[in-house]
């Protein structure tokens, strides 16, 4: 009897962490994008200030002289490109695909996993509003980086999204 309520445990810790760890990877993968983010040096200064001029001619201060660079301009793309019109797509298939599963799974006596999914599985229309949120948000959250200039950022989120809905899937149909 020991044996099996130790086992029962740890399948219990082994379900409640791996999406945990899921979630602590996609942090912490989210983390690199962030700080890769590149800040114009231009919008830094002001117009109006201009390089000193050079008071002596010596050929010392010459080398020594700051000359003003000019910065490329940050690339800029559509909201609905083909990438992001993939990547959207991508998203709300795992998604549905996330639904009907977990919904077949609690149909058949099956348990919800994830606390914040808890809530609407209920009934099967709570359920479909939930994914279709979800979806909704990866795409809102996308616009938002976009137009905060987070064009990294913007991408990461429909893929953070696509892998952690194809692993709830993939759990789905491991624990049939």
């Amino acid at each position: 009897m020991v044996a099996f309520t130790n086992v029962v445990r740890k399948n219990r810790l082994i379900a409640i962490l791996q999406p945990r760890t899921a979630i602590l990877l996609g942090i912490l993968g989210l983390c690199r994008l962030a700080l890769s983010q590149e800040v114009s040096v231009a919008l830094l200064q002001p117009a109006v200030i201009q390089p000193a001029a050079i008071a002596s001619s010596s050929p010392v201060m010459a080398v020594l002289a700051v000359q003003p660079v000019t910065l490329p301009e940050t690339p800029t793309h559509r909201f609905w490109d083909r990438e992001n019109s993939f990547l959207f797509a991508a998203s709300a298939a795992f998604n549905t695909a996330d639904f009907v599963i977990t919904r077949d799974n609690l149909s058949h006596g099956g348990r919800e996993l994830n606390p914040l999914t808890r809530v609407f599985s209920g009934s099967t229309a709570g359920l479909a509003v939930n994914f279709a949120g979800e979806t909704a948000g990866v795409v809102a959250l996308s616009y938002f980086f976009h137009q905060t200039g987070h064009h990294k950022l913007e991408r990461a989120v429909s893929m953070v999204n696509i892998s952690s809905s194809a692993a709830a899937v993939t759990f789905d149909l491991a624990h049939r």
